[in-house]
């Protein structure tokens, strides 16, 4: 397979994981919606249909969808990324490009959707948290630990579910993502992913959206940093820890 696909296969999915995904966030968040105030537990559904969707799109690539998942794999000791998609630097960083380009324009298009309500909406906040993650109690060592911890959930269960996107596999990771939500999302907002915060947060500060306030760029490190460590633990422990299981038993 050629790294062009890969690019755009990773492109057209994360771009509609983060459309539907910051969708939710906005027509509970904004003013005026059919949602308004639907609730966290709507939020985590949303998005996890939104990766259901997002793994479908990107079949063909393997459905990355997430800069901690193409590492974990990386660290996993994966020979291909996805069939005919051989580890190595030049794929690793297409992985990544997509990723990022893809969730900055779903954030764009979950924008033009939203247009009219982002501006009758009065508070910055909530413009911001409809594309990116903030804590609700900010502090930068357990903020950190937190994103680290719900990430290394996701890749560790991807990872040891094991397979290509087939069958089970995109609602198993859906629903995977709806559980890390409403158990581990609390703290922060769950970001377990530095394209899906990072992109839309670049939408924001370059979209002209009224009244849109900072884009926290203070905090912003920590849904990147977080989810690669997380994500990296993640790879590493799902390889050894068949070997720790087999060498016990």
């Amino acid at each position: 397979m050629s790294l062009g696909i890969v690019f755009l296969s990773e492109v057209f999915g994360t771009a509609m994981l983060t459309l539907l995904g910051c969708g939710v966030v906005a027509n509970v968040a904004l003013r005026g919606t059919k949602g308004n105030s639907g609730g966290f537990l709507m939020v985590t559904w949303g998005w996890g249909i939104a990766v259901f969707c997002g793994v479908f799109v990107a079949a063909k690539s393997g459905a990355h969808l997430n800069p901690a998942v193409t590492v974990g794999l990386l660290l996993n000791g994966k020979a291909e990324y996805a069939p005919g998609v051989a580890v190595d630097v030049a794929s690793t960083l297409t992985y990544f490009a997509g990723e990022m380009l893809g969730a900055f324009l779903g954030a764009v298009v979950c924008w033009l959707a939203y247009k009219q309500h982002f501006d009758t909406e009065e508070a910055a906040a909530s413009k911001l948290g409809v594309f990116s993650t903030g804590p609700a109690i900010r502090s930068t060592p357990w903020n950190l630990v937190t994103e680290i911890i719900g990430t290394f959930v996701l890749v560790f269960v991807i990872l040891t579910l094991g397979g290509t996107p087939s069958g089970l596999g995109p609602l198993a990771v859906a629903l995977l993502v709806v559980g890390i939500g409403v158990s581990l999302g609390g703290p922060t907002g769950y970001a377990i992913n530095p394209a899906r915060d990072l992109g839309p947060r670049i939408a924001h500060a370059l979209l002209p959206i009224r009244g849109k306030g900072s884009s926290d760029w203070g905090y912003s490190w920590i849904p990147v940093v977080g989810p690669l460590v997380g994500g990296a633990l993640g790879g590493i422990v799902a390889r050894i820890a068949p070997i720790i299981i087999t060498a016990a038993s």
